[in-house]
This record gives C-alpha cells, sequence and structure tokens, in this order.
C-alpha cells in the first residue's frame, strides 16, 4: 500500500494549477478554529482564480521557462492580505518541488510579527503542513522541507537597502523561483531590481500587497506605468467581510469619502498627495491633459541639468509660458556629458534649432564650462546652483526649493506638461520636501529620491530650472542686465516694475 505521504503528494498535485482548490481543500473550513468559515473572501477567491488562468495560460514543462506571473495588490486596512500571503506560500510550497521562495516586509517586525506569525497559524491548520519544518528567531525565518531543507525552502528576509544579496540566487530553472512583498509600499527600489533578476529561468512568481501610502516607487508604477505587466487588484475594505464595517462608517463620516486617508486605509487607492509630497498627483495628471494656451510675447526658456556621469543624464528641456507640452525633451547619458566638447556641441545644435530667449543651466559638476561657452557663443546663458541661497530667503531654505515650488504653482496655474512623459510624471510627483529650522521649505535630498527611484530626477530638474529666474511675457528685453545683479536685486527689480 502507498504510504499516507504519497498519498497525499498525489492529492496535492491535483491543485498545481488550482490554488483556489488547494486553499478549499487544505485547511478544515468551519470546524475549530475556523468555526463559522466557509473558505476565502471573494477578493481572495477572485485572485487565486486569476493566478490559475495564467499557470493555465502558460504551463511550465520543467524545462522552457515561463514568463513571470505577477499579481499586485492595492487594500484598506484588514482586508486579509496577511492570510493570503500565508495560502499562497504554502500553494507554491506544497504543489512546486524544490521550489525557493523569498518573502519581505516593510519592517523586520512587520515580517516576524504578522506576516510570518499568520504562515504559522495556517502551517499548523494545514492538512500536509508536517512536510515542512517552521522557524521564526532572530537568526532564521524559513519555512524548510523535512527531507531537503537546502533546495526546497522558503526564507523571510527583512530587507536592507544597503545589502540586497538575500533577494539574489533564486535563479530555479528545473521549479518555481518566487517572491511575496508585504507592505510593497515601502520595499525600497534596489530590492525590486534584485527580484526581477531572479525571475529569468523556471516558473517564477512574484506578488506584491500593500496599502497606497506613496504616489511614487516600484509598487505605484505596477498600477501605472507597468500596468501592463502586472495582474493588478484593488481591495476596498467596505466590500471585505473580514473588517470593521462600524469603525469603517465612522471614518468616512470623519474624514469624507474622497479624502486622502480614507482612500489610502479603505478604499485601498493611492493618495492624490502624501503628506510629505511636495507636488500632489492630481495636479500633474491635470497637467497633462489640459489644453495649451500661451500668449504671443511669452518667451521661450530652456534648462539644462547637467548630469553628474554614470547612470544619470543630462536633460535639455524647454518652456514657452504655460507650455512644456510642445517641445521636444533631449536626454544626454553621463557618459557623453564627461566629454565636455561633444556634449556642448549637440547642445549648441539644439539650441540654434529653437532659439530660446533664456538659458538656464546647472552650475554643478560640468555646467559651469558649459554655460561659459554658451556665453561666448553669444548665447543668453546663466549659470543656477541648486544649492545656492533663494530669492525668496526668508521662505525657500535654498534655489532648488524655490524652483520646484514655482513649478508647483505652474503646474496648478495651467502649466501642460507630455501625458506619456512618464519619467518626469513619476519624478514631480515623487520629491518630499519638509522645512528647516527657520520654517522655510526644503526639499528632499536628491541622494533619497535617488534611492527610492532608482534614478536622479533629471527631467523634473531641468524643467525646474525654467523657473529659476522671474520671466513673464512683456518684460523679457531686459533681463540680461538684470540678471548681472545679484539674485535679491533682480528679484527686487523684477517686483518693482
Amino acid at each position: 500500500m502507498d504510504s499516507i505521504q504519497t498519498l497525499q503528494a498525489k492529492e496535492v498535485s491535483r491543485y498545481y494549477n488550482n490554488p483556489l482548490g488547494f486553499v478549499l481543500w487544505a485547511f478544515p473550513w468551519g470546524v475549530g478554529e475556523l468555526e463559522g468559515r466557509k473558505g476565502p473572501d471573494l477578493w481572495q477567491r477572485e485572485l487565486l482564480e486569476r493566478v490559475a488562468v495564467e499557470v493555465d495560460a502558460d504551463p511550465f514543462d520543467g524545462i522552457n521557462k515561463t514568463s513571470p506571473r505577477q499579481f499586485a495588490v492595492t487594500s484598506g486596512h484588514g482586508v486579509g492580505k496577511s492570510a493570503l500571503t500565508a495560502w499562497i506560500t504554502l500553494w507554491l510550497m506544497c504543489t512546486r518541488p524544490m521550489s525557493k521562495g523569498v518573502i519581505t516586509a516593510n519592517t523586520r517586525a512587520q515580517l516576524s510579527n504578522r506576516t510570518w506569525a499568520e504562515l504559522k497559524k495556517w502551517k499548523n491548520l494545514c492538512i500536509v503542513g508536517d512536510w515542512f519544518h517552521y522557524y521564526n528567531s532572530s537568526s532564521q525565518m524559513a519555512l524548510r522541507h523535512v527531507d531537503y531543507p537546502v533546495e526546497w525552502k522558503v526564507d523571510g528576509v527583512p530587507f536592507q537597502k544597503d545589502n540586497s544579496e538575500g533577494f539574489a540566487g533564486l535563479h530555479n530553472a528545473g521549479s518555481s523561483p518566487w517572491y511575496i512583498f508585504d507592505e510593497a509600499s515601502a520595499i525600497p527600489h534596489e530590492i525590486w531590481v534584485v527580484a526581477n533578476g531572479g525571475k529569468t529561468d523556471g516558473e517564477p512568481f512574484h506578488f506584491v500587497f500593500g496599502n497606497p501610502t506613496r504616489s511614487s516607487g516600484d509598487f505605484y508604477d505596477c498600477f501605472n506605468k507597468n500596468k501592463h505587466r502586472w495582474n493588478t487588484y484593488q481591495v476596498d475594505s467596505r466590500k471585505s467581510m473580514m473588517t470593521n464595517h462600524e469603525l469603517i462608517a465612522e471614518w468616512e463620516e470623519d474624514w469624507g469619502e474622497d479624502s486622502d486617508d480614507f482612500k489610502v486605509r479603505v478604499k485601498g487607492e493611492f493618495p492624490s498627495s502624501s503628506d510629505l509630497q511636495l507636488i500632489s498627483t492630481a495636479s500633474v495628471d491635470e497637467a497633462s491633459k489640459r489644453e495649451i494656451f500661451v500668449l504671443d510675447d511669452e518667451p521661450l526658456i530652456c534648462g539644462i541639468d547637467v548630469a553628474r556621469g554614470g547612470p544619470d543624464f543630462g536633460v535639455v528641456q524647454f518652456r514657452k509660458g504655460n507650455d512644456a507640452r510642445s517641445y521636444k525633451k533631449y536626454m544626454f547619458p553621463g557618459v557623453l556629458i564627461s566629454d565636455t566638447t561633444k556634449f556642448i556641441a549637440k547642445v549648441v545644435d539644439i539650441l540654434n534649432e529653437l532659439k530660446p530667449d533664456v538659458i538656464n543651466v546647472d552650475s554643478g559638476a560640468m555646467g559651469g564650462p558649459v554655460k561659459d561657452r554658451l556665453c561666448q557663443l553669444d548665447f543668453k546663458a546663466y549659470e543656477i546652483g541648486f544649492g545656492h541661497k533663494a530669492i525668496r530667503t526668508g521662505k525657500y531654505a535654498n534655489r532648488s526649493a524655490e524652483m520646484w515650488y514655482n513649478m508647483k504653482q505652474w503646474l496648478l496655474s495651467g502649466g501642460c506638461i507630455k501625458s506619456h512623459d512618464y519619467e518626469l510624471r513619476e519624478e514631480l510627483t515623487s520629491r518630499e520636501f519638509t522645512h528647516d529650522s527657520k520654517d522655510r521649505i526644503l526639499l528632499e535630498k536628491k541622494d533619497l529620491m535617488k534611492k527610492r527611484m532608482g534614478r536622479s530626477p533629471d527631467s523634473a530638474d531641468a524643467l525646474g530650472l525654467t523657473f529659476a529666474t522671474p520671466i513673464r511675457a512683456g518684460n523679457f528685453q531686459n533681463m540680461r542686465d538684470v540678471a548681472k545683479k545679484t539674485r535679491t536685486r533682480t528679484y527686487n527689480k523684477y517686483r518693482s516694475r
């Protein structure tokens, strides 16, 4: 006679492409701890059924790799994400011999006390839970097969921004490498990049869950510019059978259904603007849709953000009044900009064609020599230092904060940008701010933004440079002389007119 484990394995194999069937079979619904529960919530059922569709559409033969099966879920609070994470984990571990997975969350406490604790609960309830050893200690979070603890396992790995090795090495050509991100809004870009590298062979899966706390970043991109690569779900807490509906009704009354708090905590929608977000997503969306209206005598202004080298880009951006949409954006890799002569030659060709009235050049890195050469060629070029003193020193901590805030006001008052310029749109909405000890507006450091996004905000900085000096229609003729004065005097002269 076959052993009990062999019979169990035959039964489990029936659910290779049926995760919902596995969940209904593997746990004692309606009994003991699950008394009164008949199975997963509706949204959980729908997602598990969609996973089955993806598996059937591109079956894995054990040799030829499949495309990654990727699922992103944004939700309000208390809808059962942790339970679903445990079910998916056990389904993958039980139905895919020698599979290897990694699970992470926004903090070690979240991973250990909630995500991993929930896995223990469902592992103990699972009919084949004794196939695996469970570990949750300060030195190890893991679920390992009893007989193959090295080859067949899932690890809980707290992320560290500067140490992403724990997410690498999941290549598993003969089985499934897989990742689950809990509270994915807070997972840094570096971890997403490494995880993508682990999905290049076998039958890879990637599940990301989270409350939509940020209107930028990789999790946000799953529902926006990268939506075509992900199966996406938005779960409203009001439609979940697990949530406190009376409390949710109080929140709706207190905050309002359209408030950002209610969107994030209940509706599972990304906020129009996070608490620290300088430029709201709503204002950027509106700027990409509205009709252009520009006065005939508006000056054409050019902003040139000069890359520091490496992976950054130098960007040349134009704006005429409210119109930053009709003009092409030019991008140059940092390696080209290290050759100043070649870079200037390309920029000069662009400037000769469009003939801007004013050119504002980032003074950092190679910006100084670029500006000097443009002036030698009789272009009206001015050097702008992002870290220099603001014109309105009482309101802004530096010139960068002033330019970005001016850009924010421009977007609110009729500015127009390209709808398909996803880099610019993400950069505009990703910049966060605070206040310094004098209560002046201060932008977050660019290095922090770069770590979060995975790149420097080169396009947004180039557009921001077009707001570095106060220029308006009918007031351009004297700008070249005025610009030779100090920044404060420049501003005062402009205000006095």
